[in-house]
């Protein structure tokens, strides 16, 4: 099967494909005489076990490590599962960041006239420095101050509650 072929079949681009055999994801096709690269059905189920990994969240590095567990008919399955589990905590640790992401807009959204008025709590919070801080870090804010009285208070200096 030519390049185009297995690309459909697989369900990967033929760019893709070109760029795993050069990172030696897959093994460099067999070209004919003429150059064209011929793939075999062996080829097409590797790519799709490597699609599917990739849909799982699997780095390129880590569907190589795969792929080589794939094949080795002597691995143990606690290899597999030992990769499988990594892969949950890290969506689990990226689900709770996206959530952690959302409140913090949601909260955001919720302070906001959304009207003419120029004054913007969502991008009073943006252009604030401390705001940026990491997962579960406070951010410095007086007590009992809102997002809008922050806003108001960097905005107009001298501005008090």
């Amino acid at each position: 099967m030519n390049i185009g072929e297995v690309a459909a079949a697989s369900g990967i681009t033929t760019k893709m494909l070109r760029y795993y055999e050069t990172i030696g994801l897959i093994d460099a096709a067999p070209r004919t005489e003429a150059g064209y690269r011929v793939y075999s059905h062996d080829d097409i189920h590797t790519l799709r076990f490597i699609k599917r990994a990739r849909a799982l969240g699997f780095s390129l590095d880590e569907a190589r490590e795969l792929v080589a567990l794939w094949r080795d008919k002597s691995r143990a399955s606690a290899d597999v599962k030992r990769f499988a589990l990594k892969q949950i905590a890290d969506l689990e640790a990226k689900i709770a960041e996206l959530q952690a992401m959302s409140r913090t807009l949601q909260h955001l959204a919720s302070t906001c006239h959304g009207d003419e008025r120029p004054d913007c709590p969502i991008l009073a919070d943006l252009a604030d420095p401390a705001a940026g801080l990491g997962p579960g870090e406070k951010r410095p804010a007086r007590r009992g101050e809102s997002v809008r009285d922050r806003y108001r208070r960097q905005v107009r200096p001298g501005y008090h509650r």
